[in-house]
């Protein structure tokens, strides 16, 4: 029987007897109905699965005591970062969700001109813990035991000029010359961009390529912002990653 795998944002030991959060504890007691006696697996990201059995199961409370640890080995060789124009509320609970399944390593969610999704300070915070949610859950589904990160929105100005990402980058366009078919690359990391419902505008444009990323055509049918990302990475770990 599959167990149920719980994330837990904590670290974990074998031996240790913990109390689950009380979103946890009630997912496992209240949800699954799993009682004192029943055995589960917890994840923190860590890249391990512990397994746990449940100790303690109290109308608030959930005690478990770790069992012990099993190594992960889930994650695509090809780490993708997916830089994705933010899209409107389901639509990019959806991207997450399924980029993660399908061996996204990283999000980076920005703003460009012709974005319909316009995020204050405040409701930008909210929305990336909601992100890191979607992405933890999608995690706990699909069996991955490392999360992908979520950046902080930010405008794509400001997202080009980050550190952390890949020589290799491109964005997707309809009518570029290259293809995945016909793509080489010489590294296990890469960086996709995807427009908003809106598209790429001009600016946007001479913004990424002058940072450095080059046009990638899918196909060509014209794809919407929640399809095409997802579409690219399908493509992309069929051909260099873990989907062949």
């Amino acid at each position: 029987m599959r167990l149920t795998r719980t994330w837990i944002d904590s670290p974990i030991s074998i031996g240790q007897r913990l109390h689950l959060p009380e979103n946890a504890a009630n997912h496992l007691l209240r949800v699954l109905r799993l009682a004192s006696g029943d055995e589960c697996l917890l994840f923190n990201g860590d890249g391990h699965d512990y397994l746990a059995r449940i100790t303690q199961a109290g109308k608030r409370d959930c005690e478990v005591e770790v069992l012990s640890a099993e190594k992960v080995e889930r994650e695509s060789p090809l780490a993708i970062t997916l830089l994705q124009g933010i899209a409107r509320g389901e639509k990019m609970d959806l991207i997450l969700q399924k980029a993660t399944e399908l061996g996204a390593a990283a999000f980076m969610p920005v703003s460009s001109q012709r974005s319909e999704v316009k995020l204050d300070a405040a409701r930008a915070q909210k929305r990336l813990a909601h992100w890191q949610g979607v992405v933890i859950a999608a995690c706990e589904q699909s069996g991955r035991a490392i999360c992908p990160q979520v950046a902080a929105p930010a405008a794509l100005a400001t997202a080009l000029q980050h550190p952390g990402l890949p020589a290799a980058r491109f964005y997707l366009e309809p009518e570029a010359t290259q293809s995945i078919a016909t793509l080489n690359i010489d590294t296990q990391a890469l960086v996709i961009a995807v427009g908003p419902e809106g598209g790429w505008s001009a600016s946007d444009l001479q913004a990424l390529q002058a940072a450095g990323f080059a046009g990638l055509r899918l196909g060509p049918r014209i794809l919407r912002t929640e399809t095409a990302g997802l579409a690219a990475i399908s493509a992309l770990q069929l051909r260099f990653g873990d989907m062949g």
